[in-house]
């Protein structure tokens, strides 16, 4: 009696992906990993002639556009344009870049500019293509976080708000747009080898912080080398481009041995704090009529 082998699952189609922050790093290699596999790609960067190689050798499936993530009506004329050309089927919201010094440190600028580019963007992006994805049956929408989106740092609270305020938009976001077939996936890498430790922006340090928790942080992360940044981004980039191929990917995808035994120990101890308080938090219910 011979058994029926199972059957090979259907071939996806090529699909078309608007990338922001694709200049270079992990932008740039899921860019080059989509376009490999034989999708199309509209990339958005800050320079875009960093895109020069891969354009001339794709010409026909690349589309790389200037945009400055921080301006609204770049974003809506941007993503206009990109739908009017055909649908959408993965957005990635990927370009980010961290401010480090004191809260007390930071002025209004920088952390408008830090939310806006984290958090402001992000959300724009992805409202815009919604409406899109329902009526075409379906589509992905990739957010990179990081680490930092589920763990803290001193010295980084307003990349922690971008980021842990990345995350719980879009888990709430999942909630509402699966029965339409559209997956949001929060993707957390580690330290990864690419120029975002280069670009890494710092406050102008006060004495009162010069030396203990921030100060300490400041030091090392701006002095980091190589043993820190393990994380391979053409590695990563494959990881989350077999998401798209997958038919219900993951919420969350945590990426990198560094993030994993952060986020993991973060969780660990969140949940043991909160033991501690079941009882507290029972006993504040209403006990009479």
């Amino acid at each position: 009696m011979t058994s029926t082998p199972p059957p090979h699952p259907a071939p996806v189609p090529p699909l078309r992906w608007f990338v922001t922050g694709a200049s270079g790093g992990l932008g740039r290699e899921l860019v080059r990993t989509a376009l490999d596999a034989g999708d199309r790609v509209v990339a958005t960067a800050r320079r875009p002639e960093a895109l020069r190689d891969l354009l001339d050798a794709h010409p026909d499936r690349l589309t790389v556009v200037p945009l400055d993530l921080t301006v609204p009506d770049e974003i809506s004329e941007t993503l206009t344009r990109a739908l009017a050309a055909g649908r959408i089927d993965v957005v990635v919201n990927n370009a980010g870049y961290s401010i480090v010094g004191a809260t007390e440190e930071m002025t209004d600028a920088q952390v408008e500019r830090q939310l806006a580019i984290l958090l402001r963007a992000p959300i724009q992006v992805t409202r815009a293509v919604l409406t899109p994805m329902r009526e075409q049956g379906g589509g992905r929408i990739i957010q990179i976080s990081s680490v930092g989106g589920q763990i803290t740092t001193p010295a980084s609270s307003a990349y922690h708000a971008g980021k842990w305020g990345l995350e719980g938009f879009t888990e709430a976001l999942a909630k509402e747009v699966a029965e339409f077939g559209i997956y949001p996936t929060i993707v957390e890498p580690g330290g990864m080898r690419t120029n975002f430790a280069a670009n890494i922006q710092t406050t102008a340090p006060s004495p009162a912080y010069e030396r203990g928790a921030v100060g300490t942080f400041r030091a090392f992360i701006t002095s980091a080398g190589p043993e820190v940044f393990t994380g391979d981004p053409r590695k990563l980039a494959r990881a989350i481009f077999d998401t798209t191929r997958e038919p219900r990917p993951p919420l969350r995808l945590t990426l990198g041995g560094d993030a994993y035994d952060m986020i993991s120990k973060a969780l660990h101890d969140r949940l043991d704090v909160l033991a501690t308080q079941r009882e507290l938090a029972r006993s504040v219910a209403f006990t009479g009529s």
